[in-house]
């Protein structure tokens, strides 16, 4: 198992030379927050050179106020919900559009919310010494946006994910794998199903500084027509640091995107805190 685990986690990697998670990763971890804590990440994005094929814009975002809610339940499961409250894109270029009434915010921008996530997530094991820790997650991507104006889908997707998890000495490596169900925007009662990925690990080279790195996206291995566009391959690399300090966990990373329609490049930036609501051990 653990020879499968690192086989699968270079072969990301080399293929290069979805959502977590501690921030920046968008990598699946093996970790479930503790019972009864919330851990609350909000970041902010810059992304230059994306491309939207279903409404053919193509321009700087920027996301701010990039939030990701995770909530332990009980010793081993954990609900989250993550998303963006607002995107603005900068456009540099518009081409064919597939959808009606485009009705851009400015003259060449354009601004919208984000779609959120809502998903449950079960550990099954932890990192041992021989065997990886494994775990299951599972949601769904809610139609929040308005295609109306050229940044979002507004369609309901729905995915499930195994995730792997590995700690050799000090070096954490993370792998996940999963498939998505994306409702395809431009056709009615179509759909396309892709493969979710997902590799990175951290390095501790302080004790309050990590190094942390990742590849992560969804990959279609079918043809791209009109009734299936906005459901092409995504991905995006990732490279950065955690650093610890003052109570809270803070993030940058920088961005680069692996498909025609990612970022040519970017960055992000966010912070971390934990909070305790209640006391799970006096409920049961």
């Amino acid at each position: 198992m653990r020879k499968l685990f690192l086989i699968l986690a270079a072969s990301c990697f080399a293929a290069c030379s979805s959502f977590a998670q501690d921030r920046p990763f968008k990598t699946t971890d093996v970790e479930t927050v503790p019972a009864g804590v919330v851990r609350a990440e909000v970041g902010f994005d810059f992304l230059q050179d994306v491309g939207f094929p279903l409404s053919g814009l193509r321009g700087d975002e920027t996301s701010v106020g990039v939030l990701n809610l995770r909530m332990g339940i009980s010793k081993i499961a954990e609900i989250e919900l993550e998303g963006a409250v607002q995107n603005f894109l900068d456009v540099k270029s518009q081409g064919a559009s597939f959808v009606p009434n485009l009705k851009l915010t400015g003259v060449n921008s354009t601004h919208d919310t984000g779609d959120f996530a809502l998903s449950t997530k079960v550990r099954f094991r932890a990192p041992s010494g021989k065997k990886p820790g494994l775990a299951l997650r599972f949601g769904f991507i809610m139609p929040n946006s308005n295609q109306a104006r050229g940044i979002g889908t507004n369609t309901t997707n729905v995915f499930a994910m195994i995730a792997l998890e590995e700690q050799i000495q000090k070096l954490k490596l993370m792998g996940d794998l999963g498939l998505e169900i994306l409702q395809a925007p431009n056709a009615l009662f179509t759909q396309n199903d892709v493969l979710m990925y997902g590799a990175g690990f951290s390095y501790p080279v302080h004790k309050r500084v990590n190094v942390v790195g990742e590849v992560s996206g969804l990959y279609s291995d079918r043809n791209i027509n009109t009734a299936l566009i906005g459901t092409q391959s995504t991905g995006q690399a990732r490279f950065g640091l955690q650093i610890f300090a003052g109570g809270f966990t803070w993030d940058i990373a920088g961005i680069r995107g692996l498909n025609k329609y990612d970022p040519r490049s970017g960055f992000t930036f966010g912070v971390t805190k934990e909070f305790h609501l209640f006391d799970y051990n006096k409920m049961q």
